[in-house]
């Protein structure tokens, strides 16, 4: 019982066939049956069965949630699964597309992940559109781009879908889906920006090479410059119209785009329609006898009763979803004659409403009543503990109905426990629940699935710290269970794959009125948005936030949200409007009594005012910061300002305070070894002890530079090297030096954060000066010259204007003199001691 048979047979010694015979014997070991197994192992029945037998490769993760249900080291199987995936000999169709092969990649590091291939399944039962499909495949041959279009339901995503497993092979490097949202219920179409920020992070694109500001173009030409070189396919399903598809489409090189949508993109002259009917007779016929699993022949259920049959397929329209739908229900009620089916088909108020309604009708009352909730959710996926939240379920108990709404076909499993429901079928939900469910009972489930994303959202925030300390969440109620986060690469992964419905999320709640989580929601978001987001998206939610929290009038919220805008500001490089927010936070905080919130804050305003070129102000900004967190109880928060202190110091030429501040901030015990007090202290140590230790002070900056790099900072990094060059530089080491300054600059480029270099161009400089580069010198002391009032940077300023004059002294000794006294009268306004 549960077993599963091997699969087709194949060449002798087939990888396939040894892969799927260990993983059986891996369900022996389980001593589960194959639903069991699954549940356990958090995939579905149907999926477990096809790697089980031989007819599906797994991906990796299936095979980790395998082995760990039995506690087996899966590394063994890890050669045996790689050998199962390579690619085999392409198919007939798609070996016309045969060109150059690519130079081979660059070594890289063992661990390098598989091509990403975000594909749906490939139904196995595909009937009919052999026309369809050679034009498909013909237009991505000619053109490279395609637009399948044809109405609601007809088959459009299976046939680009269909169409790009076919091409798999022929694009290697990466094959990509992604859902456009052009005619989903309750949400807008998915714009350019966030589409392109999508893409981009399933190729794996560094976010330091993903530009944060400027719009939509400037991502275009990045995604298009990543396709350039690449061979990949990508889907871009339910395009809304021609100008929400224009900016993903690939430039030069050999990519090609697969698009569906339910209206012509006329607006795409350029790329060729394939445009989609429903079925034929025949091949409705077809689909609905292969999905049914009927044997076809007089004698079968559906050739007893041509009639009945045929009234079938009139009530489904002859569209592919419906039919699918329909003969599922046939397939898993043999007893049911197709007559049976026709009286239940002909019950509902439409053809495919009909078949969706049937279809629910088979469910129990709690599983039905989720798939009706389902249709609230608010993102474009979902997981057991959002269905959690919306049933008022465990999780486990909201996974055993998702895999019974799995194998009705009411639901997608676009990846192991990664949920989503199709358009049509999202939209019944939606009917039905309207109809069916109480309007509170509906607004506590969506308000209960808001819930469980500030809570979650703050779980993973405190897994991968990045302030000093952040008030929990006080919206809504706890959920029973949320996701746990092993550390801050757990909680890194977990916004990425949802922060799409993290943002749907917050939408909801500002359409609903849910004003606390509008406040709270992007507060728990700020983390992941210094590491992987832009800006501006940033400034509009706090922008949001502030406008729920004017109208819940709790003073705390408020401040808060005064601060967090000035933050979001202060990160844009819009000083003036963040120090205007500082403003307005700093007697709504001090109101409040919180001095958590008042250190923070006054760290904030340090940072501002450093960037404003301020040395003194900042570092008694910083020391005011310490003593708050020290009463408040906090050993890291004062660490954290006692580092920045230190680096303060440091600038003031007081290398041996702070060191001393630097040593103190580094035995505050911490588990992260990126974090953030950590690497300030190191930094400044080495700078600090360059000339009497020198061997200390490049052990100091090397870890730090190390940390930077495998905690994925570039701007940390490029810190660590410009003071790794100005310690080097100190100990006499000029050409180690400038190594290190070069490679800063090529990080900043490559980051297109111009207005990052004010902080390092004079130190290069000096370094450059000393080194006898007197033209090179002079050039970064100029560009410092012209960035710094830009930047609002004066305390840069008079370092260029000092280094000038040094550099003139002796070939215009006139303009030298000048240069002094520009920064004399700058050092005076800026009262340095």
């Amino acid at each position: 019982m549960g077993r599963v048979g091997t699969g087709p047979a194949r060449a002798k010694g087939d990888p396939r066939d040894e892969l799927a015979a260990r993983l059986r014997a891996l369900q022996e070991f389980s001593g589960h049956g194959v639903r069991a197994l699954a549940r356990e192992a958090g995939l579905s029945s149907s999926s477990l069965s096809r790697y089980l037998g031989g007819q599906t490769v797994p991906p990796w993760p299936a095979v980790l949630a395998l082995c760990k249900v039995v506690r087996r080291d899966p590394r063994p199987l890890r050669p045996v699964w790689e050998r199962s995936s390579s690619p085999l000999p392409a198919p007939p169709r798609s070996s016309r597309l045969v060109t150059p092969p690519l130079p081979a990649p660059a070594a890289g590091p063992k661990d390098v992940p598989p091509p990403r291939n975000d594909l749906p399944r490939d139904v196995a039962d595909f009937t009919g559109r052999e026309k369809q499909l050679a034009a498909v495949l013909d237009a991505v041959e000619a053109h490279r781009v395609v637009a399948v279009d044809g109405m609601a339901g007809v088959g459009k995503t299976c046939l680009a879908v269909h169409a790009a497993h076919r091409l798999a092979d022929t694009f290697p490097q990466a094959q990509l889906y992604l859902d456009l949202h052009g005619f989903t219920e309750g949400r807008e179409p998915l714009g350019a920006d966030p589409a392109l920020r999508a893409l981009l992070s399933a190729l794996g694109v560094p976010s330091e090479r993903i530009p944060q500001e400027g719009g939509v173009e400037p991502l275009a030409a990045v995604w298009r410059a990543e396709l350039a070189h690449r061979r990949a396919v990508i889907v871009l399903d339910n395009a809304a119209d021609a100008e929400q598809v224009r900016p993903l489409l690939p430039g030069a090189g050999a990519s090609v785009a697969l698009i569906t949508s339910r209206n012509r993109l006329v607006g795409l002259d350029e790329v060729p329609p394939v445009s989609l009917e429903v079925l034929t007779p025949e091949e409705s016929a077809e689909l609905l006898r292969r999905a049914s699993g009927d044997a076809g022949g007089p004698e079968s259920r559906l050739g007893r009763d041509p009639g009945a049959t045929a009234e079938v397929l009139r009530l489904c329209g002859q569209l592919p979803l419906a039919l699918r739908l329909a003969a599922a229900r046939l397939r898993h009620r043999p007893g049911w004659t197709v007559g049976v089916l026709v009286e239940r088909l002909a019950e509902g108020p439409g053809e495919f409403d009909t078949a969706l309604a049937m279809s629910v009708r088979q469910l129990d009352h709690a599983t039905g009543r989720l798939f009706r909730l389902l249709g609230l959710v608010p993102g474009e996926t979902f997981d057991m503990y959002v269905a959690g939240a919306l049933a008022d379920v465990p999780p486990r108990a909201a996974r055993e109905m998702l895999e019974d709404l799995l194998d009705a076909h009411l639901v997608q499993e676009r990846s192991p426990g990664r949920y989503r429901l199709h358009d049509l079928v999202h939209q019944h939900a939606r009917r039905a629940g309207a109809v069916q469910d109480p309007a509170a009972l509906r607004e506590k489930a969506l308000r209960r699935v808001l819930d469980h994303y500030v809570h979650t959202a703050a779980a993973a925030d405190a897994a991968m710290p990045f302030l000093a300390g952040t008030r929990g969440p006080s919206a809504g109620e706890p959920p029973a269970s949320v996701p746990s986060f092993a550390d801050k690469r757990a909680a890194l992964g977990w916004y990425m794959n949802e922060y799409t419905n993290l943002i749907a999320a917050f939408e909801a709640a500002v359409a609903t009125g849910a004003d606390r989580h509008v406040c709270e929601l992007p507060r728990f978001m700020r983390t992941y948005f210094a590491r992987r987001c832009g800006t501006t998206h940033l400034n509009f939610l706090f922008e949001r936030s502030l406008t729920a929290a004017r109208r819940l009038g709790d003073p705390w919220q408020l401040a808060e949200a005064h601060s967090d805008l000035g933050f979001a500001r202060y990160n844009a490089g819009r000083m003036a409007e963040a120090d205007a927010a500082y403003a307005s936070a700093l007697p709504l905080v001090a109101e409040t009594g919180d001095l958590r919130s008042r250190a923070e804050l006054t760290m904030r305003l340090g940072y501002l005012k450093w960037d404003e070129g301020q040395v003194t102000e900042p570092l008694g900004l910083f020391r005011q910061a310490a003593g708050l967190y020290e009463e408040a109880g906090s050993a890291t928060g004062a660490a954290h300002a006692r580092a920045y202190e230190a680096w303060a110091l440091l600038q003031l030429g007081h290398h041996e305070e702070a060191a001393r501040l630097a040593r103190e901030a580094l035995a505050v015990p911490h588990t992260d070894p990126a974090w953030p007090p950590a690497l300030t202290a190191r930094i400044t140590l080495g700078v600090a002890l360059a000339p009497d230790s020198p061997d200390e002070a490049v052990d100091h900056l090397q870890h730090a530079l190390t940390v930077a790099r495998e905690d994925r900072h570039p701007h940390n990094e490029a810190w660590s090297l410009n003071c790794l060059g100005v310690a080097l530089r100190r100990m006499g080491r000029h050409e180690e030096a400038l190594a290190a300054h070069r490679e800063a600059f090529a990080l900043l480029d490559a980051l297109f954060e111009h207005h990052w270099k004010i902080h390092f161009l004079n130190d290069y400089a000096e370094t450059c000066r000393l080194a006898g580069l007197l033209t090179e010198s002079l050039a970064l002391h100029t560009e410092a010259l012209a960035l710094a009032p830009r930047t609002g940077n004066r305390h840069a300023e008079a370092l260029a204007h000092e280094g000038l004059s040094l550099l003139l002294e002796e070939t215009d000794p006139e303009a030298a003199g000048r240069h002094r006294e520009a920064g004399q009268g700058l050092r005076g306004e800026l009262a340095v001691v």
